[in-house]
């Protein structure tokens, strides 16, 4: 079946330029919206159906709708910016649009055409450009989620689902002004385990992550590291990034992928811009009292987490029980900066892109 073309429906009540001005000088992450939303409808035996660009507004639920039971939902993060030129731009919408569909499988959940996805995140950029904020880091965040619609109470896979792009302009992830962030190492909780979703992007997995995440705040962290679940070893992630470390002899260590961690977009594009850079990768095991001990030895220079939200972070300082350890001088590293300045000058268009990764809109 061919992609549904897309119905734009026009708003009674677009929020006035002033206002919209004032929203977008200074936006907390993820607390500012724009004007429109996209819509597609999936069936089962029909496809995906109805798709729109309409007036961003509240949804209305049955009681029995099968997301609120079953938890069958999975979404994607990802930004548009401002070229050097004016244009946008997206990053890797591709790898987006491909990652959508692994959770979607994972969840037993309808797959989306990934043109059907990217030309969905396409016209909610094009709907709401001129929300783009003029701020330090600023970008269009864009949250493409699909969830079971349909209304049933019974554990099976749902025949309907709704699939939604809402927008919202941002800045930087971290308004702290801390030159890198402080982690709490999670003694009780794990995020996933093997032969679950940690490797899928549900929601489930960030609300299993939030009681571990609130203890951090509450010992002065900014976030939580999660560790394995079988030996409760191994460094997996943060409750929303992925973790690298840096070592003297300019060598990068990552987490391998193995099911329980999310396979993250930036992880994958840090890699590949250190590789270009002439450094060594590798993808292993990496233990919390390793992590300590290089720290304090001072074979290990560096750390930080990545994500699409906060881009590249710098990691300071590392805190278990009653233990703490600094990495490096405390703050942000030299190979740290370059990959993030590399990262961000492509993405900004400010840099040549061999990989093919920016799709100027």
């Amino acid at each position: 079946m061919s992609a549904p073309a897309f119905t734009h429906l026009p708003h009674p009540n677009r929020v006035a330029d002033d206002v919209r001005a004032a929203a977008i000088a200074d936006p907390a992450f993820g607390r500012v919206f724009t004007d429109h939303m996209v819509s597609i409808r999936y069936t089962e035996g029909q496809g995906w159906h109805d798709a729109q660009v309409m007036p961003r507004g509240p949804l209305t639920l049955d009681p029995a709708t099968a997301v609120l039971h079953y938890a069958q939902e999975i979404f994607e993060g990802l930004k548009a910016y401002r070229l050097d030129d004016g244009s946008m731009a997206l990053f890797r919408v591709e790898a987006n649009a491909a990652r959508f569909n692994a959770s979607a499988r994972r969840m037993a959940m309808a797959e989306m055409p990934e043109e059907l996805f990217i030309a969905a995140v396409k016209e909610a950029v094009a709907a709401d450009a001129a929300w783009f904020p003029p701020v330090d880091g600023g970008a269009l965040y864009l949250r493409p989620f699909m969830f079971a619609s349909e209304v049933f109470l019974g554990v099976k896979p749902a025949a309907e689902y709704q699939f939604l792009v809402i927008t919202s302009p941002v800045g930087n992830y971290f308004k702290s002004g801390a030159p890198a962030i402080s982690l709490w190492v999670s003694e009780d909780y794990t995020r996933a385990a093997p032969g679950g979703t940690g490797a899928a992007k549900c929601g489930g997995n960030y609300a299993s992550s939030l009681i571990a995440q609130r203890e951090a705040i509450a010992k002065g962290h900014d976030q939580v590291v999660f560790l394995d679940a079988a030996e409760h070893r191994w460094i997996e992630e943060l409750g929303g990034m992925n973790m690298f470390f840096v070592f003297d002899d300019g060598s990068i260590v990552t987490p391998p992928l193995t099911g329980t961690i999310l396979p993250g977009i930036t992880r994958d594009t840090i890699i590949t811009l250190a590789r270009d850079a002439g450094l060594m990768v590798r993808e292993e095991p990496y233990a919390i009292d390793q992590w300590q001990a290089d720290s304090e030895s001072g074979k290990l220079t560096e750390s930080f987490a990545c994500g699409t939200a906060a881009v590249v972070t710098p990691v300071g300082k590392v805190t278990r029980g009653d233990n703490s350890f600094t990495i490096g001088a405390g703050g942000p590293g030299q190979v740290t900066g370059m990959l993030k300045d590399k990262l961000v000058d492509i993405q900004r268009g400010r840099a040549a892109d061999p990989h093919g990764w920016v799709t100027r809109l």
